[in-house]
């Protein structure tokens, strides 16, 4: 079994994979104060719940866009799993030719999807997050990583709009079902989700005319499901990108066969 660690903004994904399939996982929400023995106790808890053996688990990989929490999980698989783990960007790489002009700067988030779904799909990519950011990612036909775009996700945006607007109170982000709002609850809801889903074509339907090429479009992160019911830009939701990236990052670093 490979424990594998998406830390990302807004949540933290664990997910365990048994024979090259993701058999378990579940999220928390991230702490920058987290510490090692409360992130070691949560996993003992889902652990237990499974009838896992610590054991079992032959490494652990992570990838990880909040600096402050690292300390606390490389501690955390020390002490409770028994593995020194591989951190995305720190003790191994990504391996996709990366494009960007300062290629620090690029998240390791990034990165991963655009890996993993070219390791699925083999053809010219565009990548499309719905994380804490937004984020647009463009990988070419030979595999490599060009780059691309970062909005607000659609989350912060409806935080930002209740906090500056003093009469609108939070709202559920959900499907509506019409833009003609009769409440400001309605109202709210329908501009979010079909905003984002206008701007969201209108990226796609851009980003194809630069590349030149037909690209397949890949969607992930929590409310891909919601965008991609609304619009025919998205070709596949694949909410497991980031995580079997990360497996498939362990096994080519390690040189395993499928665990």
């Amino acid at each position: 079994m490979i424990l594998a660690v998406d830390i990302g903004n807004t949540n933290m994904e664990f997910g365990i994979f048994t024979n090259g399939n993701l058999a378990y996982n579940f999220r928390l929400v991230t702490d920058r104060n987290v510490t090692s023995d409360e992130i070691g106790l949560m996993m003992l808890q889902f652990f237990e719940f499974h009838k896992i053996s610590t054991d079992s688990i032959k490494d652990v990989i992570i990838a990880s866009v909040v600096p402050q929490v690292m300390f606390s999980f490389n501690n955390a698989m020390k002490k409770y799993i028994k593995k020194t783990p591989l951190i995305v960007g720190e003790n191994c790489a990504v391996p996709i030719k990366n494009n960007y002009s300062i290629k620090k700067e690029v998240g390791m988030d990034r990165l991963v999807n655009a890996f993993s779904a070219y390791n699925a799909y083999k053809c010219p990519l565009i990548v499309v997050d719905f994380g804490t950011a937004t984020t647009f990612d463009v990988v070419s036909k030979d595999g490599s990583y060009e780059g691309g775009c970062i909005f607000p996700g659609i989350k912060i945006s409806m935080e930002a709009l209740t906090r500056y607007a003093a009469k609108l109170p939070r709202v559920e982000i959900s499907s509506p079902k019409t833009l003609i709002g009769k409440d400001t609850v309605t109202s709210m809801q329908a501009g979010a989700v079909c905003g984002f889903v206008g701007a969201t074509s209108y990226t796609i339907e851009q980003l194809k005319k630069e590349i030149g090429t037909s690209a397949y479009v890949v969607a992930t992160g929590g409310l891909s499901a919601l965008i991609a019911k609304h619009t025919k830009s998205i070709d596949v939701v694949d909410k497991k990108l980031s995580l079997q990236g990360l497996y498939d990052i362990c096994l080519i670093t390690r040189g395993y066969d499928i665990v």
